[in-house]
């Protein structure tokens, strides 16, 4: 199937009723609002297309609604939120998946202060020594310039006494004003490699697809389009969805694609090819998100 390289959402939007939109690095860079990004949910808006942004961010939704109006983007351009943050505190909270349920009530944190409204509403005693711990919370790095080889030795801890791992975002970097940073899914690869049991929630798992859906009000996933600029995730999650996607070229992916200039065109052949080394076929590339 060939990808087509568009300008922007115009030419697809007629054929969709909604939109499940990425948030870091197609709306903003976690500092910047992308000004064509606000145009184009204005304009989804005013098409009558329903929107619901979909994050990897280790954070209660609410909170990141609070970001989104710090930067500037009204709360009436878009429509439901929904974060990996959110997933995970809903699946400890009630415990329904077999992995959950046996975490038990000791949790140690790997992770800034500003992530832990995932542990709000929570029957759980955070603990600040690995050996006090039942189970782990992993939502990332402390600070922006960190490494994974910066957490070994407290990951090398926990792998000994084998507690279970969740990771509350799946990611494992994000341009962050311009600069790459590592996520929490960089350091829950490395807890499997030293043996460590991991359970994710978030993008690519097909499961917050249905969620999305299920708020969304939509029960035809051939009218719905995701859109994000990671093939690992937001193009990996919707086709494992079985919801067509949209791969935004100047995100992650943007040096590889010779979109690294703001607006710059992707190179067709690069997209191409990077579709093919993760076999993966989102149906357009475009530059940033546009209409």
């Amino acid at each position: 199937m060939t990808i087509a390289i568009l300008p922007g959402l115009a030419p697809l939007a007629a054929r969709y009723d909604a939109f499940i939109i990425d948030m870091w690095g197609v709306i903003h860079d976690g500092a910047t609002a992308y000004p064509s990004a606000v145009a184009t949910l204005k304009a989804l808006r005013e098409a009558g297309k329903a929107t619901l942004l979909l994050s990897n961010a280790p954070r209660r939704a609410n909170s990141l609604v609070e970001t989104m109006t710090s930067l500037g983007i009204p709360r009436h351009l878009y429509g439901e939120v929904l974060s990996s943050g959110e997933a995970v505190n809903d699946e400890i909270r009630t415990r329904r998946d077999p992995f959950y349920a046996a975490l038990g009530q000791r949790c140690y944190h790997i992770g800034p202060e500003h992530d832990s409204s995932v542990f709000e509403d929570l029957s759980l005693t955070l603990v600040s020594d690995p050996a006090q711990a039942e189970f782990v919370v992993n939502t990332g790095p402390w600070g922006p310039d960190d490494t994974v080889a910066d957490f070994e030795p407290v990951l090398v801890a926990c792998a000994a006494r084998h507690l279970p791992m969740v990771c509350a975002n799946p990611d494992h970097e994000v341009i962050r004003e311009g600069r790459r940073a590592i996520c929490a899914g960089a350091l829950a690869a490395r807890y499997q490699e030293l043996g460590g049991v991991v359970s994710y929630r978030g993008k690519p798992d097909p499961a917050i697809y249905e969620l999305c859906l299920e708020r969304l009000g939509v029960t035809d996933r051939r009218r719905v389009l995701a859109i994000g600029d990671g093939m690992e995730t937001d193009i990996a999650g919707g086709a494992a969805a079985g919801i067509d996607t949209v791969l935004v070229a100047g995100g992650l992916h943007a040096d590889e694609l010779g979109a690294s200039v703001p607006g710059a065109m992707p190179d067709a052949g690069r997209v191409t090819a990077l579709c093919d080394r993760f076999r993966l076929r989102p149906i357009a590339a475009i530059p940033a998100l546009a209409f």
